[in-house]
């Protein structure tokens, strides 16, 4: 057995390593080393035992941890430091787990590449020279290269589950409402959820475990009750098997992958078939404006969100001759995309437009719940490919935005629906790159989408996983004193 002191002790040695792929981590340096002792000895006091005693975790640097920077990965924050802990971080503290650092991130977690960050973009450990996805880039990049098992991203249009796909991960978004966004720095308030991205899906599904349950200061968390108490309904549910499933594939809406991703694909539909579940072909006719929708309503949710970022409350403050100008400098500290995302949102909620643009993609956003609603009447889950293409090279990202934007085609409906989603490892595409297989499943669902993840690793033998990659990591079951 690995001890909780071993374990994130070396987490922090391979943050250490000056690379691409460690420059993704800002360790938590001031109380790490008192936390590791902690938890060590809790390890070895029953009465004290948590389910992720002295597990090592990232989180997302759009998290706030107590008196630790929380910057978004943007210039307008840099040096701010959070005064509390989110709430995910209060639930992980609570049952051992260690903070060991923050992850970077696409600036205020727009962006699908990890190359927004005011801060440097990440390299993706399995070939440095591509993206590792994003927004949720250096969580993905943290747990695939070893430095942690286990870390904590947020996702809106797919800033989990891409990365995870990118990076032969399991990334999983909850039902909206199911994770507390208390302590999240909002983008898109109806769209943001935490979730966990692991190695396999037991992990994701004990993550999920952890941070899940209702907090009162969120007004959108849903007190919804499990059949498990404070079990772990979710960890048995990866193992369960999908005989008997009903897989729903929108046959239509696929024609937008690469044929190296399709071919990947068809590939872990044939495992769950062989795994006993059935294949039915549904429709989801709205779907196809997903990315429309989507690029209007997390817009203009993000125009209001970071208005509050002018120099007075939060942050950097770069004063004017008057209040005016000391706004527009300030914010003249925002990136690129962060600008388009405003001035795009600010135009679509303006007077003479609201009506025009904005009402009109939340009743088509509507539209795209009704149809899932249907498809489910056929179905149990529905599968598709997580992202069009696999991993590209840094620094050849669409310089086109619309054709950026286009890579989050399969996983932002399940975001505009609010409905749980994971993308999990199904083979391999060009380059040698992973596959991500994204199922999503019925509101408050969560197990079933993780039995279908179970059963594409016991079906593909894990062989498109980064599980096989001898990259030294430890499993979050194999750390003395996490319960399992």
């Amino acid at each position: 057995m690995t001890s909780a002191f071993e374990l994130a002790a070396r987490a922090g040695d391979d943050a250490d390593r000056g690379d691409a792929v460690a420059a993704s981590i800002d360790r938590a340096r001031a109380d790490t080393h008192s936390a590791i002792l902690h938890v060590d000895a809790a390890a070895k006091t029953t009465a004290t035992r948590g389910r992720l005693v002295g597990v090592p975790v990232v989180v997302k640097d759009n998290l706030c941890v107590t008196g630790t920077p929380t910057t978004c990965a943007s210039r307008v924050l840099e040096g701010w430091v959070a005064p509390y802990d989110a709430h995910v971080v209060e639930r992980l503290r609570a049952e051992g787990a260690v903070i060991v650092g923050k992850a970077n991130l696409d600036e205020f977690a727009m962006g699908s590449t990890g190359e927004t960050s005011a801060f440097g973009a990440t390299a993706n450990p399995l070939d440095p020279s591509r993206v590792p996805g994003g927004s949720s880039s250096g969580s993905a990049a943290a747990v695939a290269a070893g430095i942690v098992p286990l870390a904590l991203g947020s996702d809106t249009g797919g800033s989990v589950r891409q990365p995870a796909a990118f990076c032969g991960l399991v990334g999983l978004k909850p039902t909206y409402g199911r994770v507390s966004r208390y302590g999240l720095v909002a983008y898109a308030s109806s769209l943001d959820q935490v979730g966990p991205i692991a190695r396999d899906a037991r992990d994701c599904a004990l993550a999920l475990s952890v941070i899940a349950g209702h907090d009162p200061r969120d007004a959108t968390s849903v007190d919804v009750a499990r059949e498990d108490g404070a079990n772990d309904e979710w960890v048995a549910a990866v193992s369960r098997g999908v005989r008997g499933l009903r897989i729903g594939v929108p046959r239509a809406f696929l024609e937008g992958a690469d044929p190296d991703v399709r071919a990947a694909f068809d590939e872990g539909l044939r495992a769950l078939v062989d795994a006993g579940a059935t294949l039915v072909d549904v429709e989801l006719p709205h779907v196809k404006l997903g990315v429309s929708v989507y690029y209007l309503v997390a817009t203009a949710e993000a125009s209001s969100n970071l208005a509050r970022f002018d120099g007075v409350r939060f942050g950097v403050r770069v004063s004017g001759k008057d209040l005016v100008e000391t706004y527009e400098r300030t914010r003249a500290l925002f990136g690129a995309e962060v600008k388009r995302r405003i001035l795009l949102g600010t135009y679509a909620l303006s007077a003479g437009y609201y009506d025009a643009y904005y009402v009109r993609a939340q009743k088509v956003r509507t539209h795209i719940r009704e149809d899932f609603a249907r498809a489910f009447e056929r179905c149990d889950v529905i599968a598709t490919p997580t992202a069009p293409s696999v991993a590209w090279k840094l620094g050849e990202t669409p310089t086109d935005p619309v054709a950026l934007w286009l890579q989050d085609l399969y996983t932002l409906p399940a975001s505009l629906a609010g409905l749980p989603a994971l993308s999990a490892p199904c083979g391999l595409g060009a380059h040698g790159m992973p596959v991500g297989f994204h199922v999503t499943g019925r509101a408050f669902d969560e197990a079933t989408i993780l039995a279908v993840a179970g059963a594409l690793e016991s079906g593909l033998s894990g062989a498109a996983s980064v599980g096989s990659v001898p990259v030294g990591s430890v499993p979050v079951g194999s750390v003395s004193g996490g319960g399992r």
